[in-house]
């Protein structure tokens, strides 16, 4: 569902992109080419800032948004996932927040104020929370990243896991032609 937010902004949404139909997507989100948003995902850029301003949600081209993601975002504040990206099932991304492209983000995690570089990946039910992570870094699962944490004891992200997070994304793509074609959506 899309929803007009209440300073009157719509979604943006490419139309070579699927939206699930239990989705809602509320406000200045902007939805590039071929981006899979699944089931009870959650998009929303509804808050202000100070002055009555806000920054937009972007989901950059060839993304994957899983079931039962929340996007939103704090006063306003911007948050962007580049391409090729993938956040996976029940994840949180609360702005301000910026995804690099080709990155990974697994199950139940929750990023909050903090840059992702690319080719990074994040497994499930890890939080970041205040802390940039530079590009090619590798959260293990269950790690929490905060402002303090030594980020040289974390390896680089090696070739199975990059390698993993790019069949996601293509598989994400294929279910967006197939989904698109079955021209049933309500």
């Amino acid at each position: 569902m899309l929803r007009k937010n209440p300073s009157g902004h719509l979604p943006v949404i490419d139309q070579s992109a699927y939206v699930d139909q239990t989705a809602i997507i509320c406000g200045k989100v902007i939805v590039h080419a071929n981006v899979f948003i699944g089931p009870y995902a959650v998009i929303r850029a509804d808050e202000t800032d100070e002055h009555g301003e806000m920054e937009p949600i972007i989901i950059g081209a060839n993304s994957n948004i899983q079931d039962g993601v929340v996007i939103h975002s704090k006063a306003g504040a911007a948050v962007t996932i580049g391409e090729n990206s993938s956040i996976a099932h029940r994840s949180i991304i609360h702005g301000p927040c910026e995804i690099g492209r080709h990155v990974f983000v697994g199950f139940n995690s929750v990023l909050f104020n903090c840059k992702v570089g690319d080719h990074s990946a994040i497994r499930h039910n890890a939080v970041v929370d205040g802390r940039d992570l530079p590009s090619h870094f590798y959260v293990p699962a269950m790690s929490y990243i905060h402002p303090k944490t030594d980020l040289s004891q974390y390896p680089p992200v090696d070739v199975a896991i990059s390698e993993f997070s790019e069949s996601v994304v293509s598989t994400n793509i294929e279910l967006v032609k197939g989904y698109k074609a079955l021209h049933n959506e309500f």
